[in-house]
Order: structure tokens, then C-alpha cells, then sequence
């Protein structure tokens, strides 16, 4: 049987089989909706209850506070517009250069209707200054929205210190928290907005969580039953909650050692993929989320890399896989500074609970003879400027 070797699980992680056994029955024999008052009603809303209440306690945050979304980006949207919605007497917001597509986004369209965005550098590590930030606040700021870990370098913000200034200054703090949610410990105390998401959990996709200070106004993006407590509405996916719920109890009990195992793992792919010529390292090697290495290569393409690695096996990216269709280079390494040449060579390596020891030597085995192969047919050379 031929096994491939999966080392893109920041774009999606396998559905755990203990995930895919909690949410069975809910597909048919608990197959109620979770508004109705029948017994098979009152199932599916204790399903949803007690997930609530479980995905709270991982977070350290109040239930009340946990609303259901299709998944990270439209909890990330409803975040921003929420808030800018309930506050029209505001109108900034602060965010990095490097934040996910589903918080730019939304600001470049608030910016179109007037409103400021102020979008802060990264240094060649793609870290944000908190002294930044504090610059940049002013009494129309409504929002800053920081991620915890970078999806394309694996990189950790300093949320814990940008959380407790906005908190000085009465601003209210986002930070999107889907890779880093179970891999860190993330100051839940100084945050106002978390953004959650199942699939990168060893979950199941199309559910995921914004997680809001009880209490908090948030005009709603989908108007309708007055589900999740009137800021969501729409019939609950109980199935996808349930395994969402799963998936955070299995990472609760299983994180210290994984932790420890994947960022063995990282050093190892560090180690190995800087032997190659003409490689560098996009992010930093201490700093970082356990499961993500980003590197560019001199004198090729990152798509063909793709492709190679692919034919002989192995999945891996370029960066974001929401963005992968895009040829452009991945504005999180413009924002660090990588030229654009090396950009265009970018591959990120992401790992999960299933990689083992024989995938990072399948891979560091493989990638130098694919790198020669791709550089022997290049029109570029090492050493092109």
C-alpha cells in the first residue's frame, strides 16, 4: 500500500477517529434540531449546551460567551463587523500586515465606507511592537485585531502585552487564535474576541467559535431565528459542535506530549532543510507555534516544489490555502521583508498528532534531490540577484 506523508496541517488537520465516533450519532439516531422541544430537540441542545460549556472550560472563558460559527473566517467577520456595527461612533481599527486574509478583508472593505484602518509592520521575523500598537491608538479606536500564531510562518505575537495596553487604553482586542488555540497558552485575561476553528484541531470542518466577553454588543451578520443566543442565526450543526467539543477535550489531554514531540520534530526540519543551499528560514526558530516551518528556496518556484513534493508523496504548501490559487507572493513574507525572488520559492511544512518520525525523514530525504532537480531546469541560477 502506498502511504503518502501528510505535512500540511495548518491548511486542515484528519478527523480524529475518537472525533468521528462522538459525532455519529448525531448524523442519524440524535438527528433532532437543537430549537425544537421534542425529546430529539431537547438532545441535540444538550449536545450543544454541554460543547459549549467544554470548548469554555479549554479557553478558560464563560460559556455564555461562545458563539458558533461555520468556522474561523466567519467568526473573524463577525468580530469586525460586529463591532463596527454596534459602534458606529468609532470608526479605527488597528491590525498587522500579516493577519489572515478573513481580517484584512473586512477591513479593506470598512476602509472603502470610511472608516481607518492603521495596518502595523512586522519585524524581519514577522513580530509585531506592542510600542506600535500604543502609538496608533487613538479615542477613535475601536479594535485591534492581532494573531496569536501565524498560519504561513508559525510565529507568536506578543498578545499577553498588546491585550493588557489595549485594556489600559479601554480598546477592545481580537486576536485570531486558530493555530494557536491548544498548541500555547493564550492570556484569555486580556483578550476581548478569540477566534476558534475545528478543522485545525483534528476536527471536523465547517464549524468553528468567536468567543466574546458576556455582555458584549454584536450586531449580527446573519439575520433570521435568533439562533446562538440572537447573534447567529440558523439551525445549529450539532454534529459538527459535538466533534468540535471532542476535539478540544482530546487536545487538553494530549498537548503537553504532543507539544513536546512536534516542536522535536520543527528542529529537526530546520536542522535538515538549511543544509540545502541557497534556503532561509522565514520566521524564528524559538518564538513559534510547535507545528509550523516556512522556508524559501533560491532559483525555483514554490508551486513546482508542490508539485514535485506531491508526485512523490508528500503534501505540503506554499502558504495559506485560502490564498493558494493566488500567484502573487504571500504578503505575510513581503511584510518580513523576503525578496520577492525567494517569495516566489516559499514552502511551509505544518504538522499534526499523526506525523511520526518516518514523515520528517521521508521528507528531509526527498526535498534535496527535488530542489536540485527543479534548480538543474531553472532559468535562474544561485547567486541571481
Amino acid at each position: 500500500m502506498n502511504t503518502r506523508t501528510y505535512l500540511d496541517n495548518a491548511a486542515t488537520t484528519p478527523l480524529d477517529p475518537e472525533v468521528f465516533a462522538a459525532m455519529l450519532p448525531y448524523f442519524q439516531r440524535k438527528h433532532g434540531n437543537a430549537s425544537s422541544l421534542h425529546e430529539e430537540g431537547r438532545q441535540a441542545r444538550k449536545a450543544v449546551e454541554d460543547a459549549r460549556r467544554l470548548i469554555a472550560e479549554a479557553l478558560s472563558w464563560d460559556p455564555e460567551g461562545i458563539v458558533f460559527t461555520s468556522g474561523a473566517t466567519e467568526a473573524d467577520n463577525l468580530a469586525i463587523f460586529g463591532l463596527a456595527r454596534s459602534r458606529p461612533d468609532r470608526r479605527h481599527i488597528i491590525c498587522s500586515a500579516i493577519e489572515h486574509h478573513a481580517i484584512l478583508h473586512p477591513c479593506d472593505w470598512l476602509e472603502q465606507q470610511g472608516y481607518r484602518i492603521t495596518r502595523i509592520p512586522v519585524d524581519t521575523t514577522g513580530r509585531v511592537n506592542p510600542q506600535s500598537i500604543a502609538d496608533a491608538i487613538d479615542d477613535q479606536t475601536l479594535l485591534v485585531s492581532i494573531m496569536a500564531g501565524n498560519n504561513e510562518l508559525g510565529i507568536l505575537e506578543p498578545i499577553r502585552e498588546i491585550g493588557e495596553l489595549c485594556r489600559a487604553r479601554s480598546v477592545l482586542f481580537h486576536t485570531d487564535a486558530v493555530q494557536a488555540f491548544g498548541r500555547v497558552d493564550l492570556p484569555t485575561e486580556s483578550t476581548d474576541l478569540i477566534s476558534l476553528s475545528a478543522h485545525k484541531l483534528h476536527g471536523p470542518k465547517g464549524v468553528g467559535a468567536l468567543a466574546a466577553r458576556p455582555g458584549m454588543r454584536l450586531v449580527p451578520l446573519v439575520h433570521g431565528g435568533g439562533h446562538e443566543r440572537g447573534v447567529r442565526s440558523g439551525t445549529e450543526n450539532v454534529h459538527g459542535i459535538v466533534g468540535f467539543a471532542s476535539a478540544c477535550r482530546l487536545m487538553v489531554e494530549r498537548r503537553e506530549t504532543l507539544v513536546e514531540r512536534l516542536s522535536g520534530f520543527r528542529k529537526q526540519l530546520i536542522d535538515g532543510v538549511l543544509r540545502i543551499p541557497g534556503t532561509r528560514l522565514n520566521g524564528d526558530r524559538s518564538g513559534s507555534l510547535p507545528h509550523i516551518a516556512n522556508f524559501s528556496f533560491a532559483a525555483i518556484e514554490g508551486e513546482s516544489l508542490v508539485m514535485k513534493l506531491d508526485e512523490r508523496g508528500i503534501a505540503a504548501s506554499t502558504g495559506s490555502a485560502c490564498s493558494s490559487p493566488n500567484l502573487e507572493p504571500s504578503h505575510v513574507l513581503q511584510a518580513i521583508g523576503v525578496p520577492i525572488e525567494m517569495a516566489h520559492g516559499s514552502l511551509r511544512l505544518s504538522m499534526g498528532q499523526q506525523t511520526t518520525q518516518a514523515d520528517i525523514d521521508t521528507l528531509l530525504r526527498t526535498l534535496p534531490g527535488v530542489v536540485e532537480d527543479l534548480r538543474s531546469i531553472s532559468p535562474f541560477k544561485l547567486g541571481d540577484s
